[in-house]
């Protein structure tokens, strides 16, 4: 039987413990011993981003934002599908989380960091938001656990009234946010609703077929 191998551990803004394991060639994140992301399952993170960028493949302005960088799966798709001449800024708030993608001894996400057409920031993603009203073309959160937070309570504003305000200010005409989320959630769609978004929800496994079964809710201010 391989070995689950203890890597590093940090703090979250809140005192949740994180902890990179590598296990069998694959690396996941607890937090508080529960498993908060993994690289053997990855596909609804993904999926996110090839719902987002979709309609922005010829876009050669495009302006996207990323909220969460986790192991950097849904830059990387990014990254796949938009032109030479967009950009992404990808907001991460936990700096032990960059560091980790960047360790030299880490197959994550340092060849995508690298890539010109993008700018990391270690910054809470709302505040990115704030300071970033008409800019993006496609807002894409995968922070925390969704609308019900496991590692940073203050991530939950982002999920109710003001945050989806905030998150629909910082588009541009046309402009989608796609939310990622552990579990489905009426009440969070209701509340994208209120918000006059119009809302597509998609269910992904996290891993090809099976596995967790996750949700994407893509939402688009109402014409």
């Amino acid at each position: 039987m391989k070995k689950l191998e203890r890597l590093a551990e940090a703090r979250t803004p809140d005192g949740t413990l994180l902890v990179l394991f590598r296990h069998d060639g694959e690396f996941l994140i607890r937090a508080d011993g529960a498993e908060l992301m993994s690289t053997r399952h990855h596909r609804s993170e993904d999926m996110l981003a090839e719902l987002a960028c979709a309609s922005l493949r010829a876009r050669d302005d495009a302006r996207v934002l990323i909220g969460g960088l986790g192991f950097g799966f849904t830059l990387g798709a990014a990254l796949r599908i938009l032109p030479a001449g967009a950009r992404i800024v990808v907001a991460e708030l936990v700096r032990a989380v960059i560091d980790w993608n960047t360790h030299p001894d880490y197959d994550l996400a340092s060849a995508s960091l690298r890539d010109t057409r993008v700018e990391l920031r270690h910054a809470d993603v709302a505040q990115v938001l704030r300071e970033s009203v008409g800019r993006f073309d496609a807002i894409m959160l995968d922070v925390d656990n969704g609308p019900d937070p496991m590692t940073t309570s203050g991530n939950g504003a982002l999920y109710g009234d003001a945050g989806i305000r905030m998150s629909a200010a910082a588009l541009r005409p046309g402009g989608c946010l796609v939310y990622w989320s552990a579990q489905d959630d009426r009440k969070f769609e209701r509340a994208l609703r209120r918000a006059s978004l119009t809302v597509e929800v998609t269910r992904v496994w996290s891993h090809g077929t099976s596995g967790a079964l996750h949700t994407l809710f893509v939402a688009r201010p109402s014409a």
